[in-house]
Formats: C-alpha cells, sequence, structure tokens
C-alpha cells in the first residue's frame, strides 16, 4: 500500500495589496518564500483546535474526572500564591 502525502494547491483570490506585502515582509524576516510562510502559517493554525473543540476537551475533562474545582476555586487559590 502507498503512504505518500497527498497535496493540493491552492488559489486564494482577492487578497489586498497590503495584506499580501504584510506576509512577504513576515516571510523574509523568517528566511521563507511567501509560499513557505502562508503554509506554516495555515498548518500552525489547522493544528490549534477551536475555541468550540478547546471548551468540549475541558468539559469532556471535567467529566471524566469528576472535578468539583470551581472558578472561584482556582482564583482563590492564585490569591493564596501571591
Amino acid at each position: 500500500m502507498h503512504n505518500a502525502i497527498m497535496t493540493v494547491s491552492m488559489s486564494i483570490r482577492h487578497v489586498p495589496e497590503e495584506l499580501r506585502d504584510a506576509l512577504a515582509v513576515r516571510a523574509a524576516k523568517r528566511g521563507q518564500s511567501l509560499q513557505e510562510y502562508v503554509l506554516s502559517t495555515l498548518i500552525e493554525h489547522a493544528r490549534r483546535p477551536s475555541m468550540a473543540e478547546l471548551l468540549e476537551r475541558i468539559q469532556e475533562r471535567k467529566r471524566s474526572t469528576e472535578s468539583a474545582v470551581t472558578l472561584e476555586d482556582i482564583l482563590a487559590r492564585d490569591e493564596d500564591l501571591k
């Protein structure tokens, strides 16, 4: 069986020139081409959970551990450490 990663090409239309220039500057500062910079930024973004996914993970962890710790408990503990 073949396990090669399939890649596709994408085009983004109607990108404001100012945005393209700002991204190109960031790419240059990292020593990357604009394409490399945008791809790495998209990969990083896709790896991060959305807010909804993050909240679901928190809820699931709380359910699975049967945690009774409240926000007030955490804030009180934070105040004790100061």
